[in-house]
């Protein structure tokens, strides 16, 4: 399957962030802590050249903490300022606001020689789509300023947004990139639901994150849908289907997803456990590894 979502809204978003990013002095930029690295938009960093930058690795609660750790120290160690966070509380707001004033002490420093005194901080929020911009930018505020939706695409235009008397903040849409050079970056962006599900192939994209699954964190199939990975090996060898395949059998016949005449209906588990995947109810899993 080739993994791509580019649609028009996303070309005048990055045009609008070039033409704002004259007036910002930081860009705190949201990334998925599952995919840390495939959910960072490498024009981001090609538009924030110059400029101070924070990264903030959200969502978790949804990652595998061990791995987490890795990549906190994998970004320290190349010099990036970097918090963990989940957006959905408010105990990491106030870490989140000492790193701004910490990453832009230059910039506080060179106001304070000119004579400037407490000019805001102004700081451009962005990232892939559906990766909590908005609900990150609702708890820093205290309000609900930012619009939120579990889906890709519901910011479409820019915000700038008052933090007290010291910080405004532009909230702008998640943008995905025109190509992916590496299409298992498309892959886990399709994953974890920065891609239009309607782009997609349900089956294909559950076939590969069994595969992940299986390979990273061997018995959390298994164990969540409640069959033995000898039953997988009958299906195989009764039904002649690759792993993947049997799989979502298993998985169907196991949470009663079945078609008339009793036929396992794979469509039906491949949205489940894809479902069950993004909603952390398989337990908490990194994709990506440093």
């Amino acid at each position: 399957m080739n993994y791509q979502w580019y649609p028009g809204h996303m070309t005048k978003a990055i045009r609008m962030m070039q033409e704002n990013i004259k007036l910002v002095d930081i860009i705190i930029e949201l990334t998925d802590a599952r995919i840390p690295l495939s959910g960072r938009n490498p024009d981001i960093d090609e538009l924030g050249k110059g400029k101070a930058r924070l990264v903030l690795l959200n969502k978790t609660d949804m990652a595998d903490p061990a791995v987490t750790k890795q990549w906190i120290e994998y970004f320290e160690n190349k010099g990036v300022t970097v918090v963990d966070i989940n957006s959905k509380q408010s105990k990491d707001i106030k870490t989140v606001k000492d790193k701004i004033v910490l990453a832009c002490k230059d910039k506080i420093e060179r106001d304070k020689k000119r004579g400037i005194k407490n000019r805001p901080i102004r700081a451009m929020v962005a990232g892939i789509p559906n990766v909590g911009k908005s609900t990150f930018i609702n708890h820093l505020t205290g309000k609900s300023a930012a619009k939120t939706g579990n889906k890709p695409g519901v910011t479409k235009g820019k915000q700038w947004i008052m933090l007290g008397n010291n910080m405004q903040l532009l909230d702008t849409p998640g943008i995905l990139w025109p190509k992916f050079e590496d299409q298992e970056v498309g892959l886990h962006l399709a994953l974890i639901g920065s891609m239009n599900d309607e782009n997609l192939d349900t089956g294909e994209l559950a076939v590969e994150l069994i595969k992940i699954l299986n390979k990273d964190y061997e018995s959390v199939i298994t164990e969540k849908y409640a069959f033995s990975k000898s039953r997988v090996e009958e299906i195989i060898d009764k039904e002649g289907i690759p792993e993947g395949a049997a799989y979502l059998t298993a998985i169907a016949e196991s949470r009663k997803c079945l078609l008339p005449g009793g036929k396992p209906d794979l469509q039906r588990a491949a949205g489940l456990i894809i479902d069950d995947f993004r909603n952390a109810r398989l337990g908490r899993i990194s994709i990506e590894r440093p």
